[in-house]
């Protein structure tokens, strides 16, 4: 971020880091993350824990990922029923307004 509109030659952007009002890294934890790691649970972990159980969504890149794996990999995370509910599909629900 240090350079951040030093090395753009078509726009300045000098004036986005001091135009924030948190740290930049605050507005990478609005996004969200999903699941679909092909059933891999190694990078589930890092997941929760930078965007937290309600930025996690469900997915499996079906039908070429795994979903019975990725259910499993969800299994390895330590959540509680209404964590587990949310990634499952309670913030899908409230992030697509169903």
């Amino acid at each position: 971020m240090a350079v951040l509109g030093s090395r753009t030659t078509d726009e300045d952007l000098s004036g986005v880091l001091p135009a924030l009002r948190r740290p930049h890294l605050d507005y990478f934890r609005l996004f969200y993350a999903d699941t679909a790691l092909f059933g891999s649970a190694t990078g589930l972990p890092a997941s929760l824990a930078f965007f937290g159980a309600d930025h996690l969504v469900f997915a499996t890149d079906a039908p070429f990922g795994p979903l019975p794996e990725t259910l499993a990999a969800i299994d390895t995370l330590d959540l509680t029923e209404a964590q587990r509910h949310a990634v499952l599909h309670g913030n899908a629900e409230r992030l697509l307004r169903l």
